[in-house]
């Protein structure tokens, strides 16, 4: 039984939602070279990782406006904006993945995931077009039955759409269905969906510690949640 569950506690998980961006992939280093690239184009000074880490986990238009916004008035940012994200979408699709690494656990955890029957989903606020070549050089992407972007649906996480329709598309209650993310917007999706929800600590979430994000758990790995995953199932059966 997860540690915080409002959800019933004696129903099966027969499927895991899994964020990308800082819970599988330290993705962080990529933003930092793309976006500094960017804002190269502009004449503006390279910022630090540490600032991008508040930035990313949104979407790639909250990304931006963001990081416009270090030097731009709301209008003006308004007025470079799509210049500015051709410009960070051609220099991150050139790097895509160069800079990034997987986090420990990852491959292990979805092996035990795997090993127990359970179903996949990737849904991050990663554009699509970025998302779908990153999973596939980092092989992760044979894990995957589902794989939606932050494009891929009308609305992103925190809304609960994402969520929802991976509970479709394998015609499951999302009473059996556990979300794995590093952030709020994450938690956030999976509650209003009505999904079980698993955080790990070391991911972005917008500079916020992720103990203040309401889950039914925090795992180290995803190998901790496969484990605590089947500890759920046993229990429920």
């Amino acid at each position: 039984m997860f540690i915080n569950s409002t959800n019933a506690s004696h129903t099966p998980i027969r499927a895991v939602i899994i964020d990308l961006d800082g819970t599988m992939l330290d993705t962080l280093p990529d933003f930092h070279v793309a976006i500094n690239a960017m804002r190269g184009q502009f004449g503006y000074a390279p910022i630090t990782r540490e600032q991008i880490a508040l930035m990313i986990g949104k979407g790639s238009e909250n990304l931006i406006r963001s990081v416009l916004a270090l030097e731009l008035d709301a209008a003006s940012i308004e007025q470079r904006f799509d210049e500015a994200m051709a410009f960070y979408q051609g220099h991150y699709l050139a790097i895509n993945g160069d800079h990034s690494a997987l986090y420990d656990g990852v491959i292990d955890g979805l092996e035990a995931m795997k090993a127990q029957g359970l179903r996949l989903a990737c849904v991050t606020n990663k554009p699509i077009a970025f998302a779908t070549p990153l999973l596939a050089q980092k092989g992760l992407a044979p894990y995957f039955e589902i794989v939606y972007g932050g494009d891929s649906l009308p609305r992103k996480k925190p809304d609960p759409m994402p969520m929802l329709q991976v509970c479709a598309d394998f015609d499951l209650a999302p009473a059996q269905v556990v979300a794995i993310g590093d952030s709020s917007n994450d938690a956030e999706a999976a509650r209003a969906a009505g999904c079980f929800v698993l955080t790990v600590p070391y991911g972005y979430n917008h500079g916020r510690a992720i103990h203040e994000t309401d889950s039914d758990g925090i795992v180290s790995s995803l190998l901790e949640a496969a484990n605590l995953i089947r500890s759920h199932n046993n229990d429920a059966n």
